[in-house]
């Protein structure tokens, strides 16, 4: 379009809405279920659409080393507009719900192996993001089967070619975590002389302070004893997992635990919005499953799934893991270790 700034568009032409509203198949004859289905599923392709392109976008800004300070707001800004495409789209299948078992029985078999499955754009974003092949229900790898669909055309080549170049990039969970780990610790700048002593001293004091919130009084039950034990065991594995120091993790720990530090505002920020996205996404994935449990029940999926136990699996999903679970070893303010260097972060008495 920008060749033509200057052109006096019409409305239909500026949304090339002619050749839009061709594309829901009525020259096959389809019935008013059907549109409804169509467009619906239209709709999605085309919030997928955004999507990827806002998530690219944050990936990008996270790729960068360092990542410029006044980036980070947009990145957040991009992070809050597809957190509510998420949930436009979760309402958006109660408009699908609207179909009957009958009226969506009436056209199935017409679908014939069509499945949301197929969907390329929701595989993209899917690895954008990070969501790991072992993390997928079966362990499955969804490009397999685009790659069994090349030899029927040179798009579905190209529609691989874009996957596989999306898988070969950093994903965006990996290049936050990068970012993360970055994160200045007491006053320790990652990579300066001594700044493995100060996140060490740091994570062996924050374990003090949570293994005394995990005590409990002698007189209580061996499960309860065997439970706090347990609580305590999986903090010091998340923060230092295979026995060695994770930087990343020791961060996003720093960053939760001192969130009213002036300087780390916008990381905080920024963690928050990833939160709220996934979340997001998982009550998107649990309306689908929901939807299609009313409108069909526990019926295998065209694609030969298993419908909806399928579904309810991946609402499952996380690929964001670190930043929920730093929150199962977070001590009150009270308990954790004394703030170092607090003007480094802009903080002082006075604020």
């Amino acid at each position: 379009m920008t060749g033509d700034v200057n052109r006096n568009w019409t409305y239909s032409e500026y949304l090339n809405l002619r050749e839009l509203l061709e594309l829901q198949g009525e020259e096959r004859g389809i019935s008013s279920d059907e549109m409804h289905f169509i467009i619906v599923h239209q709709t999605f392709e085309l919030w997928f659409k955004q999507i990827i392109r806002e998530l690219t976008e944050v990936r990008n800004i996270l790729c960068q080393v360092p990542v410029p300070e006044d980036q980070i707001p947009v990145a957040v800004d991009h992070l809050g507009r597809t957190t509510e495409i998420f949930r436009l789209m979760a309402n958006q299948w109660t408009v699908l719900e609207t179909l009957t078992p009958q009226g969506f029985l009436a056209f199935r078999d017409g679908l014939g192996t069509a499945s949301g499955f197929e969907s390329y754009q929701m595989r993209e974003f899917e690895i954008l993001l990070g969501l790991e092949n072992s993390d997928r229900f079966g362990g499955i790898d969804p490009l397999d089967s685009f790659r069994k669909m090349v030899d029927k055309g040179e798009a579905k080549r190209e529609i691989l070619e874009r996957l596989e170049n999306t898988e070969s990039m950093p994903s965006l969970a990996e290049s936050l975590m990068n970012w993360i780990a970055r994160t200045p610790i007491m006053g320790s700048i990652y990579g300066s002389k001594g700044d493995d002593d100060v996140v060490s001293e740091y994570v062996e004091r924050h374990l003090q302070a949570h293994g005394k919130m995990c005590d409990i009084p002698p007189h209580s039950s061996e499960k309860m004893k065997a439970r706090m034990m347990s609580a305590h065991e999986g903090a010091v594995s998340f923060l230092k997992p295979g026995g060695e120091i994770s930087r990343s993790r020791a961060g996003l720990l720093f960053i939760e635990s001192y969130r009213e530090l002036p300087l780390l505002t916008w990381p905080r920020k920024l963690v928050d919005a990833i939160v709220e996205l996934e979340e997001s996404m998982v009550k998107w994935r649990h309306s689908h499953a929901r939807m299609v449990e009313r409108i069909m029940g526990r019926r295998i999926g065209t694609g030969g799934t298993s419908g909806v136990d399928y579904l309810d699996a991946t609402s499952r999903y996380r690929v964001f893991k670190d930043l929920w679970s730093v929150r199962t070893i977070l001590v009150k303010p009270q308990s954790r270790p004394e703030l170092r260097n607090a003007d480094f972060y802009g903080y002082n008495s006075s604020n």
